[in-house]
């Protein structure tokens, strides 16, 4: 059976076991996925911990990214041995397979590895909503002006690239000035014409 990690009570790291766990056939909108890398996100420690409360036992882990090894019914978008990532609830990540909602996951290209896809994603996810979800009521606009704090944070990295392909204007912050040279390195990265054409625009 495929290994997993999992905690039976709230508490700190040692709380954590490595334990053998079914997966079974992913059912209606489901999918099956053996990972080959997975992100590590405070969002885990927080639900290990208790801060964020969920129920017991608990497999941890928000982010992946592997081989999709089977769908279930309704499934469209996903097939067999597609390379895919994602970023979702329910938790279990930690884990050498699972079962989890097929809307959840996306197609990796074959360009990405997957330990940019594991790492990648709750993070990108993050920055998305952030950049083209919760805008000012008249919007944002090429040449706009924005504030960005923790700009060499993972969430910080990922968006400061972003609102400079979209145009915007970065005023940014960061804790250190090692953090700010390596957020200004960053923000000025060019980006190839494929990550551009990727670049939600609306």
């Amino acid at each position: 059976m495929p290994l997993t990690v999992q905690i039976a009570r709230h508490g700190g790291a040692e709380e954590m076991q490595l334990v053998d766990l079914p997966v079974g056939e992913p059912g209606p909108g489901q999918i099956r996925i053996r990972h080959h890398a997975i992100g590590l996100n405070f969002i885990d420690v927080y639900q290990r911990s208790g801060l964020y409360q969920l129920p017991m036992p608990l497999n941890l882990g928000m982010e992946g990214a592997g081989i999709v090894e089977a769908v279930g019914e309704g499934v469209t978008h996903l097939k067999a041995g597609d390379r895919a990532a994602y970023a979702s609830n329910p938790p279990g990540s930690y884990s050498e397979a699972r079962v989890m909602p097929a809307l959840a996951v996306c197609k990796l290209p074959d360009d990405i590895p997957f330990e940019t896809g594991a790492a990648m994603m709750l993070k990108g996810l993050t920055a998305q909503y952030l950049l083209r979800k919760t805008l000012p009521a008249e919007g944002l606009q090429a040449g706009d002006h924005i504030l960005w704090h923790a700009a060499a944070g993972g969430v910080g990295l990922i968006a400061c690239q972003w609102a400079r392909a979209l145009g915007y204007q970065l005023i940014a912050t960061a804790g250190s000035d090692e953090k700010c040279q390596l957020a200004l390195a960053n923000e000025r990265r060019t980006l190839s014409i494929t990550e551009w054409k990727t670049l939600p625009r609306g």
